[in-house]
């Protein structure tokens, strides 16, 4: 059954991001060119409507001048030039004196009443007002009557402020026909916003899910994989980053398959050579047992061959517990300034017994006196597998040559043997903590390929480096380079 997504899980979901940013990209714009057409229309109309009563006003200013209409309104062509303006325009017309005096008023209500009106006193003092009054639904225009009409245009830029105003013609007209078109407008806007939000919903709908389905097949292989029912392989290559995320997972599950053969056959050759002492030594004590009486000296080499396999199978689970330690202790370093000519002096001296016995030779070579922030357990035990498998993997009458040295800032050890050496295919694999090189040789000298692991490990935990050359039948060397002064680094 397929588990129900919360609405979180959902709104965290890339496929929703996607949908949202394309129904955006989709609906936004058209909104505000919608709202810049409806201000545009707006503006543009009323604009219209001023330049248009304006004109006339000014026609009629002229013909009021002209004809003195201000001492004598029975003049039958101006009034009609009146009227025709109000019936045009569907509004009001009045004409006022210098004395704010109605002169003519189209509706007759204030005919030889006198007003005082904002709009009025402003045109009155040489200044043209206007103004649209949305919740009134009203406009309001103010002009003024200049005594030298003829040569003044209301509509220029010349400074009019020494002429004088004998009058004023006040225009107002209701709006109810621009409101009703910015109606009509708006409806259409509104219908095409939603048109727009459905055909942006269907193109994001369809879109976001082309866009996520690569990585939602991705998931469903992984999963597969996960189950144990996939192919073990991702070709997802729809888009760069798919193909880039299929290519690093199944490198890393390469990897992954690689390690855990390695650890298999790893177990695999642990348990035989763990079994191995433990049979050694339960034929040696069975032998004992059934020997009856014997020389004591039989008894004492029985004993010492019981011993050194107890040795053996020592060092195999040190070096297992070594690798467990280092693993669980990355940043529990017990740093301390350490002589390091005084360490790897004493890491030789308790290895000389182990060279001696094989025939090989020991030689330290130091350059100046050297002081190294470290963990001194951790790095001594790295330093010890270095040389010791240098001695192990050496020949009868060979030699280990290790020189330390340093700059400013780094503290440099070199270990040089005249051993066996590592084939060139081997040497990229030598730190992998389950690899052995000779695998016949290691079961020999007892290498399991996690000295060099732990050495590499300790290394790095101290921000060092370890590299390797090496020439199969003639010797190895181990360049180590590790700061003067250890500082931490912030996970």
């Amino acid at each position: 059954m397929k588990k129900k997504k919360s609405i979180r899980t959902v709104l965290k979901s890339l496929r929703f991001r996607f949908f949202l940013a394309i129904f955006l990209m989709g609906l936004i714009p058209c909104t505000i060119l919608s709202v810049g057409l409806y201000y545009i229309y707006e503006q543009e109309e009323l604009q219209s409507n001023l330049i248009s009563i304006l004109s006339q006003s000014q026609i009629i200013n002229n013909q009021i001048i002209t004809t003195g209409y201000l001492s004598n309104a029975d003049n039958d062509t101006v009034n009609t030039q009146i009227d025709t303006m109000a019936q045009a325009f569907m509004g009001r017309v009045m004409i006022l004196d210098s004395s704010m005096r109605v002169v003519k008023d189209t509706y007759e209500l204030y005919t030889d009443k006198t007003i005082i009106s904002q709009f009025a006193m402003e045109a009155a003092t040489g200044g043209t007002s206007w103004d649209y009054n949305v919740s009134d639904g009203f406009l309001v225009v103010g002009v003024p009557i200049y005594e030298n009409s003829d040569a003044i245009d209301i509509f220029s830029d010349e400074d009019v402020s020494s002429d004088k105003v004998v009058g004023v013609l006040l225009f107002t007209r209701s709006t109810d026909m621009l409101f009703v078109s910015l109606t009509f407008l708006f409806a259409f806007i509104v219908i095409l916003l939603l048109v727009d939000a459905i055909i942006s919903y269907i193109i994001a709908i369809v879109l976001s899910k082309h866009f996520t389905k690569p990585l939602n097949k991705m998931a469903n292989s992984i999963s597969d994989i996960q189950k144990g029912i996939g192919v073990g392989s991702l070709e997802i290559n729809n888009y760069t980053e798919t193909k880039e995320i299929s290519e690093c997972f199944n490198e890393y599950s390469s990897q992954m398959k690689m390690i855990d053969e390695s650890r298999q056959e790893f177990v695999s050759n642990v348990s035989h050579e763990l079994k191995t002492p433990l049979t050694s030594m339960k034929v040696l004590a069975d032998s004992i047992n059934s020997m009856g009486e014997a020389p004591v000296e039989l008894y004492q080499e029985f004993m010492g061959d019981i011993a050194n396999e107890i040795d053996r199978e020592t060092n195999i689970i040190n070096d297992l517990l070594s690798l467990v330690k280092l693993d669980k202790s990355k940043a529990q370093l017990n740093i301390v300034p350490i002589n390091m000519n005084e360490l790897i002096e004493a890491i030789m001296k308790r290895l000389k017994p182990i060279a001696e016995k094989q025939e090989v030779e020991l030689v330290l070579e130091s350059f100046r006196p050297i002081t190294v922030e470290m963990d001194e357990t951790k790095f001594s035990l790295a330093m010890t597998n270095l040389i010791e498998n240098g001695i192990k993997y050496n020949k009868t009458g060979g030699w280990v040559h290790v020189s330390i040295n340093a700059d400013h800032q780094y503290c440099f050890i070199h270990v040089e043997d005249s051993g066996m050496g590592i084939p060139e295919e081997a040497l990229d694999h030598i730190f992998e903590r389950f690899y052995r090189a000779d695998k016949s040789h290691s079961r020999e000298i007892g290498g399991y390929g996690r000295g060099l692991a732990i050495t590499q490990k300790a290394i790095l935990m101290h921000h060092g480096e370890i590299k390797v050359m090496s020439t199969l039948g003639e010797g190895t060397q181990f360049f180590v380079r590790v700061p003067l002064n250890f500082i931490a680094k912030e996970d």
